[in-house]
């Protein structure tokens, strides 16, 4: 028997070179390609992180808001005396609404747009709004009612107390006395302005208002109310010459659900001002005569 040796068989190693020629113009746009691929593999990578932690990102608490740094009554309230104004197109139209002849365009300032009203109850808003040049019962020189004696264009005037806060409306001689006092509001009376009770919750004044008439606006553009009709206002200071204005609105008898509008009020820092009545009635009379 003839044995016979098998020789192991070396590996061998084979190596490719390839050249590759090429110009500087060539190069450049594989050297911008290769980048863009790295930059587009970065924003990818940190778009995945940050949608991975968004959840954790979510479920953090939002920042509260700025404590109140402005000066303060003897008693430690916010100071709110001063003029005041709101500067926007609400008295005209609550809503979003284009410019007409005499009315400036403007944005909504109610929470959502829109006011939920009753099918029936916007049947009427509507009329309103048809009839809105003799209708609108400011036209008449009645008392603007509450919320709308804020945003009517013209100033105010805020007189702290520690019992009670008085607001003095340059419009129709208006007047609101608010008692913070804890005093309960009276009973089976209906008035245009209302009848308001306060409290301080913080640095915002709560102003809670009802015993309505049914006889006034919201603004000029026919949106209204019935005498059920329950306002809360809250007056937060953003600083010493701008306040957060947000009313809460409630009457089951108009309105499907509460609704909310909110904007800002800004203090007149023109020295020597002070409230000019404009006195309607005359201004109507006047009209009457002639």
């Amino acid at each position: 028997m003839v044995r016979t040796r098998v020789r192991p068989v070396r590996p061998v190693r084979i190596t490719v070179r390839m050249t590759l020629t090429m110009t500087k113009a060539q190069a450049t746009v594989v050297r911008g390609g290769l980048a863009a691929m790295a930059i587009a593999g970065a924003a990818w990578w940190t778009t995945a992180t940050m949608d991975a932690q968004a959840p954790a990102r979510r479920a953090q608490p939002q920042a509260p808001r700025r404590a109140y740094a402005g000066p303060r009554t003897p008693d430690g309230k916010p100071d709110l005396n001063g003029i005041w104004q709101v500067m926007g197109t609400a008295h005209w139209d609550l809503e979003a609404h284009s410019p007409e002849d005499g009315v400036p365009g403007g944005r909504s300032v109610v929470e959502g747009g829109e006011i939920p009203y009753k099918p029936e109850a916007l049947a009427k808003r509507k009329e309103n709004y048809v009839n809105r040049a003799t209708a609108d019962p400011l036209s008449k020189c009645y008392l603007p009612g509450v919320p709308r004696v804020t945003y009517v264009p013209l100033p105010f005037e805020i007189t702290q107390t520690p019992k009670y806060v008085s607001i003095a409306y340059e419009i129709a001689h208006a007047r609101r006395i608010i008692y913070t006092d804890g005093s309960p509001h009276v009973e089976a009376l209906e008035f245009w302005m209302g009848d308001s009770r306060g409290r301080w919750e913080g640095d915002t004044l709560v102003v809670d208002t009802n015993n309505f008439n049914d006889k006034t606006w919201f603004d000029k553009s026919g949106n209204y109310h019935s005498e059920e009709l329950h306002v809360v206002e809250r007056y937060t200071p953003m600083g010493r010459n701008h306040i957060d204005y947000q009313v809460r609105i409630e009457d089951p008898k108009v309105f499907t659900r509460p609704w909310n509008m909110r904007m800002i009020i800004y203090r007149r820092l023109e020295p020597g001002l002070q409230l000019l009545d404009y006195d309607c009635v005359s201004f109507f009379w006047k009209k009457m005569i002639k």
